[in-house]
């Protein structure tokens, strides 16, 4: 955990981040559920119910879902999944509502749970032209977490050797230089090819190919050594 940022502060902004997103979900039509996410197989509403069951599973339930897997992470995570799934889109939105204020998890710092929400947050919202400005300091706080670390995704390979520079806030790491908002550079660390369209720099070749393909549903939530 950043030194500058308390436990009580990052929880604070994954609840806010995730009563923001129940917020947009309730405008949402059939359709719109039924759309595909920026995580490949997964449509919006499978989506909804992954961010449910990472904030339903703590670290022995977890560890057991797992093991049951026999370490297939994209198996535990479809069975996670589909327990969390409503039967219609307002059910799997009653479920979402229900763990806002949730601050269960598996393992690992809390920076990886709010970087949880604020990642697929976005990989609801974009395909569906629905915009969020997330506050700079809670993206800053991920964006500083997945530049040191890969964890949930495998953010610091995706960034070793270049220079990431905020244009918004004061995120910056490495060389050369790759260059935008927060929330963009966070979302490319997190292997969403998307994001690197809104990005600038002698970097963003290499960054734009190591995204290529990242993305396809299963990996998130889930622990790298």
């Amino acid at each position: 955990m950043s030194t500058n940022t308390s436990r009580n502060r990052l929880w604070s902004w994954t609840h806010a981040e995730r009563a923001a997103l129940a917020r947009d979900l309730a405008e949402l039509d059939d359709e719109q559920w039924a759309a595909g996410s920026l995580c490949g197989r997964w449509s919006v509403q499978e989506a909804v119910a992954h961010l449910t069951a990472g904030a339903s599973v703590g670290p022995a339930r977890w560890f057991a879902s797992v093991v049951g897997a026999g370490f297939d992470f994209d198996l535990h995570n479809d069975r996670r999944l589909a327990e969390h799934l409503g039967t219609s889109p307002g059910d799997t939105l009653a479920r979402f509502r229900g763990i806002i204020t949730s601050t269960t998890s598996t393992l690992g710092p809390t920076e990886a749970w709010l970087g949880e929400v604020i990642v697929h947050g976005e990989d609801i919202r974009r395909p569906l032209g629905i915009g969020r400005t997330v506050p700079v300091e809670a993206v800053t706080a991920v964006a500083d977490f997945y530049a040191r670390r890969d964890f949930t995704v495998d953010s610091r390979k995706t960034i070793a050797g270049l220079r990431l520079e905020a244009s918004d806030g004061p995120f910056a790491t490495g060389r050369p230089l790759v260059h935008g908002t927060t929330l963009a550079l966070t979302m490319a660390m997190a292997g969403r090819e998307s994001h690197c369209d809104e990005l600038a720099g002698d970097g963003l070749e290499i960054l734009r190919a190591r995204c290529a393909g990242r993305c396809v549903g299963g990996s998130e939530g889930n622990p790298r050594p």
